[in-house]
């Protein structure tokens, strides 16, 4: 067992998971769980997610506390936790970016920030909610952590063995590189699908569109039906790395418009083979 007692804020999809994965290795004990909806309470407690709901003071003398909800909330929920954080209490995170989460904690926290561990799994899905939740959400996926030079060193060495515990690969940025990497490689995507959607759901005929969307679309547009209040405080939070890279893409959109526009078939299908030749590339370092 790594942690006697464990609470989690979120008791969602990614919350919920890491929770169900410790319990099948044995690396927690009593799993408490606190959140906004009684309802989403009672299904994480159904589905065995946590034991029992907790209040902020209760959740405070838990060894571990885990940050599963979205980052916009992270001052208000360390705020909250603060007065009943008991000593040695390790605090960690799960949020899509760092630098404004670290922010976050350093305000909030002051003396305590050392026993912060700032961390981001890279696994997901589009669905939310304790019902999503499963064991196997982390099982060979990368969690990147991001400590800063003050985090306490045990502190660091626990969270990594929580998320070994759970699966997954642990590996270690810069808080700064994480925020520019992941404003390219998952934040835009996520941008991209949504203003395709909503352009062709504002269309008159719309409807007509969406009859005969079928796969590439569908596969294009699935991360479209994740939590927008969630993406919206990523977006928000992540701006100046992630509007450096829409406009990165808008750049290599207006080369492929001018390449359609003036009938250059040869620079449209270099575009392309470069394209398909660094996917099949990235793809061979994927387990699927």
């Amino acid at each position: 067992m790594i942690v006697k007692k464990l609470a989690i804020v979120g008791a969602g999809l990614i919350g919920g998971s890491f929770a169900l994965a410790l319990k099948q290795a044995g690396a927690v004990g009593e799993v408490l769980g606190v959140g906004r909806n009684p309802a989403s309470l009672d299904a994480a407690i159904g589905r065995g997610l946590i034991d029992r709901v907790a209040d902020w003071a209760a959740a405070g003398q838990a060894d571990c506390i885990f940050l599963a909800m979205p980052v916009g909330d992270t001052e208000s929920v360390l705020s909250a936790l603060l007065p009943h954080l008991k000593p040695g209490a390790i605090i960690t995170d799960a949020g899509s970016t760092k630098g404004n989460v670290i922010a976050a904690a350093r305000a909030v926290l002051t003396t305590r920030f050392n026993d912060f561990v700032p961390g981001h799994p890279i696994a997901g899905s589009e669905q939310s909610g304790p019902l999503a939740a499963r064991a196997d959400l982390y099982e060979g996926k990368k969690v990147v952590l991001t400590p800063e030079p003050d985090t306490r060193a045990d502190a660091l060495a626990t969270v990594q063995a929580l998320w070994v515990a759970a699966g997954s690969q642990v590996e270690t940025l810069d808080a700064a590189l994480h925020d520019r990497i992941f404003a390219a490689v998952s934040h835009l995507p996520h941008l991209a699908a949504f203003a395709l959607v909503d352009e062709l759901a504002g269309r008159a005929d719309s409807d007509t569109f969406f009859r005969f969307a079928a796969s590439g679309f569908r596969d294009f547009t699935r991360i479209a039906g994740s939590s927008p209040e969630m993406w919206r405080d990523i977006a928000m939070a992540n701006r100046p790395a992630l509007l450096t890279e829409i406009d990165a893409y808008l750049g290599a959109l207006q080369a492929m418009r001018q390449a359609v526009a003036e009938k250059d078939a040869e620079a449209l299908l270099d575009m392309f083979l470069r394209a398909r030749a660094a996917r099949e590339n990235w793809m061979k370092t994927q387990d699927v």
